[in-house]
């Protein structure tokens, strides 16, 4: 991590700590060969949590009065399932539009949720297995957030065409938005395409862009306490770590329900928006 016989500079910290772990050392500006493992294990797990919990709510509910977890899943599920029905209002379709978003808040919160983890808590455990880079907050990856936002993408193209056939969406792309002429159609389906982009990249551009930040926070905040020394100053910044780190976990606790929730509306109107016809 720090360059041989002294510590690290506040630079080589946070440049070590934004390094993924990945399966070969990227030698281009996009290569399609390198994966980001940390990204993947981490999303990967807690992609499993997600489902046990949800699996657990579903086989544990009871129709007598419901303990706290029940309780907490069937307000996070009414919650839902509200806001698909105001904007999904197809109810055959709502059948896995309503879980699919629940399933996005879940797991994207709990992938939040990773940033409020000490910085150094699980780079640490694993450098002692030989693992010598870690990044522990998939939503703080684009390609993670992008990955996600590309699935929604083909969700969306999936229901443009269950819904209103291959022949039907076909002509939305080149009639709309500025009429059914023949000039026009060049232009139209451009704009659509334009439109399918912006949404897409806006989508994991947002997420990314929120916990990328909030985990520099984090990564500086860390700092003020690896500056301890046995002096006014040394004892100064400890304390200024422990008040800002605090401050800034309790906030960030909203920052990641409500990019969990922003992500889950967006998924939501994207998808309502492939049932309108212009």
């Amino acid at each position: 991590m720090a360059a041989e016989g002294h510590a690290p500079t506040a630079g080589e910290y946070i440049v070590h700590h934004l390094q993924h772990l990945q399966n070969q050392k990227q030698t281009a500006v996009v290569d399609f060969t390198v994966f980001n493992l940390d990204s993947i294990f981490w999303a990967t797990v807690l992609g499993v949590i997600t489902c046990y919990f949800l699996w657990r709510a579903a086989s544990k509910a009871t129709s007598g009065v419901p303990g706290r977890f029940q309780a907490a899943v069937e307000l996070l599920v009414e919650m839902v399932d509200s806001q698909a029905k105001g904007i999904v209002h197809n109810a055959q379709s709502r059948k896995l539009v309503a879980p699919l978003a629940l399933t996005v808040f879940v797991w994207i919160f709990l992938m939040n949720a990773m940033d409020l983890l000490p910085v150094d808590l699980l780079p640490v455990i694993t450098s002692m297995m030989g693992i010598h880079y870690q990044r522990v907050v998939p939503t703080a990856d684009l390609s993670v957030t992008m990955g996600l936002s590309l699935s929604v993408l083909l969700v969306c193209l999936v229901y443009n065409v269950k819904i209103k056939g291959a022949g039907g969406w076909i002509h939305e792309l080149f009639s709309a938005p500025f009429g059914d002429k023949w000039f026009l159609y060049p232009v139209n389906f451009a704009m659509q395409l334009i439109e399918f982009v912006a949404k897409t990249v806006s989508h994991g551009m947002r997420l990314f862009g929120n916990m990328y930040a909030g985990e520099l926070i984090f990564m500086l905040i860390a700092l003020m306490g690896g500056a301890f020394t046995l002096s006014a100053t040394g004892f100064g910044l400890a304390i200024g770590h422990v008040i800002a780190g605090s401050v800034w976990a309790i906030f960030h606790i909203l920052i990641i329900t409500l990019q969990a929730f922003v992500f889950m509306m967006l998924t939501l109107v994207y998808v309502g928006q492939a049932h309108d016809s212009h």
